[in-house]
């Protein structure tokens, strides 16, 4: 029998989330804003979210995109948010805080892991954006949280699976280290097979034509040239490639 490999989906709304759940993941971590790198989602989307899904569901907390040195006001939303996520029966959350010299921001970063227990927690790739990967172990693994999202500090986990091999072996059972970024079927295998991992994050995403017929070329209400008319979505079929991958890559035991 295979070693088990998990599979996380990356959910940017409800109907990613099913999508994520009925392709075979093993949970879902629930954001909005992926083209900011994800933001925090709405309540009613976290709260419908919880009411349709039967596999674990961690919820990001992030009150803006950019980085990840937040202010006092910001420190005092993602508190708000922690505590909504409790009330709403999720799993866990997901966040991360880092100091302006990258380094981890040890103080709040561990009031927000005291706010959510019991809930799990993941420090995310606010990791990848530290300036020394292995003294931001240490201070992740003395948060005492569950887990570490991270690209190996690359833009895609492929790039960075040398070093994620090292943060794995250096964590060891204290800590998952599950890589996150560009994963894929098919470059799946080769980081099962290099980094050691057990956990992989992934979105899977795909893009939809907008159902809008009428369409203005002259006014964007985002950032001029990203697709107005096109919406990511997580694709069932992709998930349930990248399980069956994970299946036919695990190490089988001796």
């Amino acid at each position: 029998m295979n070693t088990l490999i998990l599979i996380e989906v990356c959910a940017n709304s409800v109907e990613s989330a099913l999508a994520g759940q009925a392709g075979g993941a093993a949970r879902v971590e629930l954001c909005a804003a992926l083209l900011e790198g994800g933001l925090t989602p709405s309540l009613a989307v976290i709260a419908l979210a919880r009411e349709r899904l039967h596999i674990p569901l961690n919820v990001l907390i992030r009150p803006r995109g950019g980085d990840f040195c937040y202010s006092e006001m910001e420190f005092a939303v993602m508190q708000r948010d922690v505590e909504f996520c409790k009330r709403a029966g999720v799993d866990g959350v997901v966040l991360g805080l880092l100091q302006p010299d990258g380094s981890v921001d040890g103080a709040r970063t561990r009031a927000l892991v005291a706010a959510a227990r019991p809930l799990s927690v993941t420090f995310h790739r606010a990791f990848d954006m530290t300036a020394d990967a292995f003294r931001a172990l240490d201070d992740v693994l003395a948060l005492g949280v569950e887990r570490l999202l991270t690209s190996g500090q690359r833009g895609r986990a492929v790039e960075g699976k040398e070093l994620i091999a090292e943060l794995v072996r250096r964590a060891g059972d204290r800590l998952i280290v599950m890589p996150g970024a560009g994963i894929n079927e098919y470059n799946l295998g080769e980081l099962i097979a290099t980094t050691g991992a057990r956990e992989y994050h992934l979105s899977g995403q795909t893009n939809v034509a907008s159902r809008m017929v009428h369409r203005n070329p002259h006014v964007f209400m985002g950032v001029p040239g990203l697709p107005e008319y096109e919406i990511g979505v997580t694709d069932q079929e992709k998930i349930r490639r990248v399980v069956q991958a994970a299946s036919v890559a695990a190490p089988r035991p001796r």
